[in-house]
């Protein structure tokens, strides 16, 4: 039997509101601003339009992960550049989130939960595949 700590819980309730908001983040992309949209927007921002794809498949890839468990600090290290670009796209808009085009501190904030996640690691419930454990190690 497996003892499970205030810690598990905890990561376990961070990974699952975490990697549930970039699933919604990534599908509201393909759904209702639609791929070919937020291609537009990067490349408007001057930045590569194969990057929107990355971004699309990070989040919803990653969400997916963090809800399961799968590589979970791995994982959370692999989107805090997501959330740092965010970030710089928001900069403009000031600091608060309900700004006109959202602001800076929500992905700050989610930045700083990733970290968190790859301290506590997968925590309760997640998912242990052996063999990615084996090749990851600490980081599965």
């Amino acid at each position: 039997m497996t003892t499970r700590t205030n810690s598990d819980y905890a990561a376990f309730a961070l990974r699952i509101a975490s990697g549930s908001l970039f699933v919604a983040h990534g599908w509201l992309k393909v759904s209702v601003f639609t791929v070919a949209g937020t291609v537009g927007f990067f490349e408007s921002l001057g930045l590569p339009g194969l990057l929107a794809y990355f971004t699309i498949a990070a989040e919803i890839v990653g969400g997916i992960a963090l809800i399961l468990g799968i590589g979970t600090r791995l994982v959370s290290l692999a989107l805090i550049p997501v959330l740092l670009g965010a970030t710089w796209v928001h900069s403009g808009n000031g600091w608060l989130f309900s700004s006109e085009g959202g602001g800076w501190e929500f992905p700050v904030f989610w930045a700083v939960v990733q970290g968190a996640i790859a301290l506590l690691g997968g925590g309760a419930f997640a998912l242990k595949i052996p063999a990615l454990q084996r090749a990851l190690g600490q980081f599965a």
